[in-house]
């Protein structure tokens, strides 16, 4: 068994504390936006896998919880690891919802100007 610094397998949960903060701050808002109705200005022109990108990005938030919760609450190896394991179902969920908006996204007309048919 591998012991850190106070003991326990989990490390010192300050950092855990802080990624899941800075994640917060920085992975929360626009998914939320987006649900929303609000369209980033980099994905304006492909707007119809939007609400999928959006629980992807979610999913990978999930992903930032299950794996820092248990090590927060110091939680035993077995479990830490049960919950890394519902994170890699996570991970599986984001990458199936982007390539689901992809599609959706290059099947889509482009939100531009239309151009006049000739005929």
């Amino acid at each position: 068994m591998i012991a850190y610094e106070g003991g326990g397998v989990n490390g010192n949960p300050l950092y855990h504390w802080i990624a899941l903060a800075v994640s917060t701050a920085l992975m929360l808002p626009i998914p939320v936006a987006m649900l929303a109705g609000w369209t980033p200005p980099w994905m304006r022109k492909r707007q119809a896998g939007m609400r999928l990108h959006a629980y992807g990005i979610l999913c990978i938030y999930a992903l930032m919880l299950v794996n820092g919760v248990p090590r927060i609450a110091d939680a035993s190896f077995e479990t830490v690891m049960a919950w890394m394991g519902v994170g890699f179902g996570f991970t599986a969920a984001a990458a199936v919802l982007f390539l689901l908006a992809a599609r959706e996204d290059s099947g889509a007309r482009t939100a531009g100007a239309v151009e006049p048919r000739e005929g």
